[in-house]
């Protein structure tokens, strides 16, 4: 949004410059001592149509520099003692644009091409003065300092473009190492701890089957929340460790997702609907996490038998929907977890919309709209 009005912005300058160098050239040519011809109204036309082409200069310099250049050979020829403040604008334009040697030539042809059209003036008028009409017209000072400030200020962009660059690959340098070191720390730390107590608690409920005693509810729990937190922490640090080189997972890797959702004893399918066309990479990837989150909400809190993955490419967007058997009920309210809340978060910095409820037959649903555009 920003750009675009940055853009408008940039051409209503343009507009406005483009306006004022054709109205000063008016003014020049009006109050100027020139003979009166029968070419006064083509004069005027190509006083202003010079000062207009500036417009474009941003879009076209080459082509504003040719329009400009042609104008002021024109109106010198046609007895318009009026400077050349179109051409060397143009010329300011086109080397910030980075075309020094077209601009370059330009400017040796207009140099040449003013004394002649001076010349070719339809009335008698000595050549001495003719000439002398020619150099006031572009004064060479005028034309180098007009190319010196556009390259100035091409080599201003370039550094800061370079600068730009610079503190985003630091920035990313750094966060990259702070990641890795939080990966460290919890390595070293978190990890181990974690890993004495889902030993010890598997230590104590096989001690526990083997004498034949009751295995504590209390225990039971405590092993499954060490696995849990294992599983866990595991995925967190191979986040943590990714570089970024390794191509994040997307719908082309639903099939696998829901294999192992198979794997775990849970009746999943995954069904593709509509003509599959390619998303954004953000709609790939958001997609994705949906379905995991979902599936391993499933295998957690639902108790479900089966589960069912539904893609639907629309031509404006990808609909995400997964529905299980499992307990919950219309009449429930699940409470938010970290998982469905983070769902919503990327659905919605999409512009997506998501809803996640149980289903009036039972069960639980999670429904998601992702805009991807029309596609041609």
């Amino acid at each position: 949004m920003s750009t675009g009005r940055s853009g408008v912005r940039a051409g209503v300058r343009d507009w406005a410059i483009a306006v004022c160098v054709a109205a000063t050239l008016l003014v020049a040519g009006l109050s100027g001592n020139h003979s009166t011809t029968d070419f006064d109204l083509l004069g005027y036309a190509l006083l202003a149509a010079g000062g207009l082409a500036l417009a474009a200069r941003r879009r076209a310099p080459v082509l504003v520099l040719a329009v400009t250049g042609v104008c002021a050979v024109g109106y010198q020829a046609v007895g318009f003692d009026v400077p050349a403040v179109a051409f060397l604008f143009a010329v300011y334009a086109a080397v910030r644009a980075g075309h020094r040697i077209i601009t370059v030539v330009a400017a040796v042809m207009m140099l040449a091409a003013l004394p002649l059209a001076a010349l070719a003036l339809p009335q008698d008028m000595p050549v001495g003065e003719a000439l002398a009409r020619a150099r006031g017209a572009l004064e060479l000072a005028w034309l180098v300092a007009a190319g010196a400030a556009g390259e100035a200020l091409r080599q201003a962009e370039r550094r800061a473009d370079e600068a730009e660059r610079t503190r985003e690959e630091t920035a990313r340098r750094r966060a990259d190492e702070e990641r890795l070191h939080i990966a460290r720390e919890l390595h070293d730390s978190l990890t181990h701890q974690i890993s004495i107590i889902k030993v010890q608690a598997e230590v104590a409920v096989h001690l526990a089957r083997k004498r034949g005693e009751q295995v504590p509810e209390a225990l039971l729990a405590i092993r499954e929340a060490g696995r849990e937190a294992t599983r866990e922490l595991r995925a967190t640090l191979e986040a943590l460790r990714d570089d970024g080189k390794t191509p994040p997972h997307g719908l082309d890797h639903l099939p696998e997702l829901v294999e192992r959702a198979r794997m775990t004893g849970l009746d999943a399918t995954l069904t593709i609907e509509g003509e599959r066309h390619d998303v954004p990479a953000a709609v790939d990837r958001t997609a994705y996490r949906i379905v995991q989150e979902s599936l391993t909400n499933i295998a957690r809190h639902a108790a479900a038998a089966t589960a069912s993955v539904r893609i639907d490419y629309r031509p404006d967007a990808l609909a995400i929907r997964v529905d299980d058997d499992g307990k919950a009920m219309p009449d429930t309210t699940p409470m938010p977890g970290v998982g469905l809340l983070g769902m919503r978060e990327r659905v919605t910095a999409l512009g997506g919309r998501l809803r996640a409820e149980p289903r009036n037959e039972g069960g639980f649903t999670v429904h998601a709209e992702l805009p991807v555009g029309p596609t041609s």
